[in-house]
């Protein structure tokens, strides 16, 4: 990720919060209008999404710093905690709206001016949805898992919101009351999936998880492609670390060839790898004929291993 990208990243980032805080504001006053246990989980949700931009700003910051002594990887992972905690958020909120709608389900009452209160709830949800659409687009534009995972929460928490505007058309126009705290246990059980969602993703990332098989093609048919000269590549490893992918393997060369020749395949490889992976952090460990292949090979033209 460039500065740029970064820059680009951590504004976003900032803008969340203010822009989460008014999304709350908004549903909580369309639940205090109503009265609606519904509409409170939704706000409920949104409380959340505040507290989520506060920790995604924070750790995003935190990520675009350049390595140090004591990280010399960078500080990329950092994002995936955020993704993490905001998971944890997510699972906590729907416990809190499913405290809420048990005992109301026991007395369901009638809403109090549901036009007023629904129309509010319907413009936060469309402000959510804009904003979901701006944060997906740019965490797979800047591979940000933070951004990435603050999108896909509040586009669950639109998902929310569109069912719960249409359960309560329904229960008004019915008149079965019971509809509002059943429309919020059904969106306990939405928001309990999409916490379990973000918190697998962001494991899979702390956990090291290779990069999708496309992308590693990409990465062996630009070695392949570089590698004029060696004798084959093999141990091909791929992580992810945020917006960071990292490449190392071992490359085969023939006994004599000079240390300044194998260089200079490494730098093309490496040019290659770039180029389909811009910003790759790449290691290759250079060995004489003879060493025994072992882990993922790359075939190249002159492949002995």
């Amino acid at each position: 990720m460039t500065a740029s990208d970064n820059r680009t990243v951590l504004r976003l980032a900032f803008w969340g919060i203010p822009l989460s805080l008014s999304v709350m504001g908004l549903k909580l006053l369309a639940w205090w209008v109503t009265g609606s246990v519904a509409l409170l989980s939704d706000g409920l949700e949104s409380l959340v999404n505040v507290v989520a931009a506060v920790i995604a700003y924070a750790m995003i910051g935190y990520a675009a710093k350049p390595a140090d002594a004591g990280h010399p990887f960078g500080h990329h992972k950092a994002e995936y905690f955020s993704a993490v905690i905001e998971g944890v958020l997510i699972v906590v909120a729907a416990l809190l709206i499913l405290w809420e709608a048990v005992p109301e389900m026991m007395a369901p009452s009638l809403l109090n001016a549901p036009a007023l209160g629904l129309a509010i709830n319907f413009g936060a949800g469309v402000v959510n949805a804009l904003w979901a659409y701006v944060l997906i687009r740019a965490g797979e534009a800047h591979r940000s898992p933070a951004l990435s995972a603050d999108g896909h929460h509040i586009l669950s928490d639109v998902v929310t919101s569109a069912g719960v505007l249409a359960g309560l058309v329904l229960a008004i126009a019915t008149g079965y009351a019971i509809l509002d705290p059943l429309l919020a246990v059904v969106v306990a059980g939405n928001i309990l999936f999409q916490g379990w969602t973000v918190i697998s993703r962001s494991i899979d990332g702390l956990m090291d998880k290779a990069v999708p098989v496309e992308e590693e093609e990409a990465i062996k048919q630009a070695i392949a492609a570089a590698a004029g000269g060696s004798l084959g590549v093999h141990d091909l490893k791929t992580r992810q670390a945020g917006p960071a992918t990292f490449v190392d393997f071992h490359m085969v060369v023939p006994e004599t060839m000079p240390v300044g020749d194998a260089h200079d395949i490494c730098d093309r490889i490496e040019d290659a790898i770039r180029a389909v992976h811009p910003g790759a952090r790449i290691a290759i460990h250079v060995e004489p004929e003879g060493e025994k292949a072992h882990g993922v090979r790359v075939k190249t033209t002159a492949s002995r291993v």
